[in-house]
């Protein structure tokens, strides 16, 4: 907290040292600046984060975590998540092929991943 209010001052001195020739502009720029991180450091002095929740523990037990949800709702979730998985398109198929080596990943960043993908596992033309 020491280290945050001395972060504090020396930005606040570096906004006046940088901002110093311009207070007698009418459009003073540097004035917004400064209003402004006032008010977030008022927001942030203001914030009751830790009070939001009006329950004695906040945190679930993680024996209990998946309670909530019904046993109906989680096998229709498994369900189409395997939908999904057959019904990917090719170009996330063929990603997630190159993804797995790191050669083809790494001529991914370079070039993309259409091109990886052709050069590490599409047979090429005229090989048997």
């Amino acid at each position: 907290m020491k280290s945050l209010i001395l972060l504090a001052i020396l930005a606040a001195l570096a906004v006046v040292t940088l901002c110093y020739g311009e207070w007698q502009k009418e459009e003073n720029f540097c004035f917004d600046i400064v209003s402004v991180h006032s008010l977030n450091w008022h927001r942030a002095q203001e914030s009751h984060e830790s009070m939001e929740s009006y329950e004695l523990n906040p945190f679930i037990n993680r024996r209990h975590a998946n309670t909530f949800i019904s046993p109906q709702q989680r096998w229709r979730a498994k369900v189409q998540e395997r939908i999904r998985e057959r019904s990917k398109p090719v170009h996330e198929l063929n990603r997630e092929a190159c993804d797995d080596y790191r050669l083809c990943e790494r001529y991914a960043m370079v070039y993309g991943y259409n091109a990886a993908y052709n050069r590490y596992f599409r047979k090429r033309r005229g090989a048997k």
